[in-house]
C-alpha cells in the first residue's frame, strides 16, 4: 500500500484521505481487486480510528471481508488490539461480520472464546448474528469445543444455556448441530467434557440439551463418552459423571432431565432452569406455527372459552329461581326469648323445608334474619361433592383458553388491548363463579389466579 495512505489511515485524517483520492480515484478499486491485502480499514482497525473506519465502510464495505497477508480481517485486528467500540460500530454496519472467517477459519466469535478476552461481547455477537454459533473452525471445532479446550467453563455454560433458551428461527436445528458436532478427531463436546472430567459441563449438556445430545455417539476411535469414562483411572473422581451418563444411556430422556434437576445441591436454581426450559419449548412451538395452524388454534380456544363461560351461567341441574321455603328467625327467636327459652339460635337451625343445610340471610332494610331452603341464583348442585371439582376443571379450561389466546395474538400494541379484554372477561367469569357458589372469596381467588396466568402468558409471549 502507498505509504501516504498508510499514514493517513493510522492518523484517521479523513480530509487527507480524500486529497489522496483526488490524485488517484481508482486507488480503492486497485486494493479491492487483490485477494489478500492490508486495506486502509485494516490499518484504521489496528489504530482504533472509528471515524476513519466508518468512512471506509461507507465507501468500500467489501474491505470488511478482506483478509490481510496474515489471514486476518479488520474486525479480527480490532479485537486483537482491544478496540471493542470499533468492533461494535462495524457490527452495527454489518452484523454478518461476526461470521467472517480468518486464519484457520476462526471467526471473531471463535477468537473471543479462544483468547478469553472481552467475554462480555459474546452476547452482543449473538444478538447481531444468531447463526454465527454454528460456524466451525478449520479443525471442525465449534465454540463449545474451543471453550472446553481452553478450560473456559463459564463461557461454555453461557453458550449451552443460550442454545437451550433461544427461540429464533432454526434454534432447535442449531442446538442439535452444535451439541453433536464432531471435530477432526470425531469428538463431540460430550467426549471432551468427559475426558477433562468437567462434571459441571456434562451436567449442563444433559440438562439444557437433553433432547438433542447423543450420548452414544462415537469418535474416530470408535469410543463413546462412556468408553472414555471407563478408561479413566480410579484416582479420578468421576462418580457424578458416571451416574449421569449411566442414566442417560439407560433411561428415557425425560427422566434424564429430572435426574439432572434433582442431583445438584442447588435445587432452587435448577427449578428455575426447568421453568425456563418449559417456557422456551412453548415459545419455539409458537414461533414455528404456520398462519393456518395459528388460526385453527384460535378458533378452538375461543370455542372452549365460550363453552366454559356458558357452563357457569347454566351449570348442571341449573340455578335456583327462588329462596324456597323460609323461616323468619327474627320472629321465632323473639317468641322463644319471650317464653324464657334461649337455646334456639340461627346456628342450630338444621332443617328448613326439604333442606338439611338451610341458608341464613340477613335483610338489612327490614332488620330481619331468614333461614331458607336455598338462595336464589345459586347452583342447584351446589351441595354435591363433585360440583366444586366441576367448577375447578371448568375454570382451568377457561383460564388456559384465555392465556393461549393471548399467546397466539401477534405481538404489538394490539396484544396489550387483547390482554385487557381477556382480563375484564376473566373478572366477569370469576364474579359469576362466586355468585352461583355464594362464596365471594372463591371468586376473588379465581380472579387472582386468572390474572397471574394471563400476565405470564403476556410476558413470556412478548419476545416469542
Amino acid at each position: 500500500m502507498d505509504e501516504r495512505m498508510k499514514q493517513v489511515a493510522e492518523s484517521g485524517d479523513v480530509n487527507a484521505f480524500y486529497l489522496l483520492i483526488e490524485k488517484d480515484v481508482k486507488f480503492l478499486e486497485h486494493i479491492d481487486q487483490l485477494p489478500f491485502v492490508q486495506t486502509p480499514l485494516h490499518i484504521a482497525a489496528s489504530a482504533g480510528n472509528i471515524q476513519f473506519a466508518m468512512e471506509m465502510m461507507g465507501l468500500k464495505p467489501s474491505f470488511a471481508q478482506k483478509l490481510n497477508q496474515n489471514g486476518f480481517s479488520p474486525i479480527h485486528i480490532a479485537l486483537q488490539n482491544g478496540h471493542i467500540e470499533l468492533v461494535r460500530q462495524l457490527l452495527q454496519y454489518d452484523g454478518d461480520l461476526v461470521r467472517v472467517k480468518g486464519r484457520e477459519c476462526l471467526t471473531p466469535l471463535h477468537y473471543v472464546v479462544e483468547s478469553s478476552e472481552h467475554p462480555d461481547i459474546l452476547k452482543e455477537f449473538l444478538s447481531f448474528c444468531p447463526d454465527s454459533i454454528i460456524d466451525v473452525t478449520g479443525r471442525n471445532e465449534t465454540v463449545l469445543h474451543i471453550a472446553l479446550k481452553y478450560n473456559n467453563l463459564e463461557t461454555f455454560k453461557f453458550f449451552v444455556k443460550y442454545l437451550g433458551v433461544n427461540v429464533y428461527e432454526n434454534a432447535e436445528l442449531h442446538q442439535r448441530f452444535v451439541l453433536n458436532k464432531k471435530d477432526n478427531e470425531g469428538n463431540t463436546v460430550l467426549h471432551i467434557a468427559v475426558s477433562k472430567n468437567q462434571t459441571e459441563a456434562v451436567r449442563y449438556l444433559l440438562f439444557w440439551g437433553y433432547k438433542f445430545v447423543d450420548v452414544n455417539r462415537k469418535n474416530l476411535e470408535g469410543k463413546t463418552a462412556w468408553d472414555i469414562l471407563q478408561e479413566q483411572t480410579q484416582e479420578v473422581d468421576n462418580s457424578e459423571i458416571r451416574v449421569m451418563l449411566r442414566d442417560a444411556k439407560s433411561k428415557p430422556k425425560a427422566s434424564i432431565l429430572l435426574k439432572a434437576f434433582c442431583a445438584h445441591n442447588q435445587r432452587p436454581a435448577y427449578f428455575l432452569w426447568y421453568f425456563v426450559w418449559v417456557l422456551t419449548s412453548i415459545k419455539r412451538e409458537m414461533r414455528n406455527l404456520t398462519e393456518e395452524r395459528r388460526n385453527i388454534l384460535l378458533m378452538v380456544t375461543v370455542l372452549l372459552a365460550t363453552l366454559s363461560f356458558q357452563a357457569v351461567l347454566t351449570p348442571p341441574r341449573g340455578l335456583w329461581q327462588d329462596n324456597g321455603q323460609c323461616v323468619n328467625l327474627t320472629e321465632v327467636l323473639g317468641s322463644s326469648h319471650h317464653n324464657g327459652s334461649n337455646h334456639l339460635t340461627p346456628f342450630n337451625i338444621t332443617t328448613v323445608g326439604s333442606s338439611n343445610h338451610p341458608v341464613i340471610m340477613h335483610l338489612t332494610r327490614s332488620n330481619t334474619t331468614l333461614a331458607c331452603e336455598h338462595k336464589a341464583g345459586t347452583a342447584v348442585a351446589l351441595k354435591n361433592p363433585l360440583f366444586e371439582l366441576f367448577l375447578f376443571c371448568n375454570s382451568l379450561t377457561f383460564t388456559l383458553s384465555n392465556a393461549l389466546m393471548v399467546l397466539l395474538a401477534i405481538n404489538g400494541q394490539m396484544k396489550i388491548l387483547f390482554f385487557g379484554l381477556h382480563f375484564t372477561l376473566s373478572l366477569s367469569y370469576c364474579y359469576s363463579v362466586g355468585a352461583i357458589m355464594d362464596k365471594p372469596l372463591w371468586g376473588i381467588m379465581s380472579t387472582v389466579d386468572s390474572a397471574e396466568i394471563l400476565f405470564l402468558a403476556l410476558f413470556y409471549s412478548w419476545k416469542q
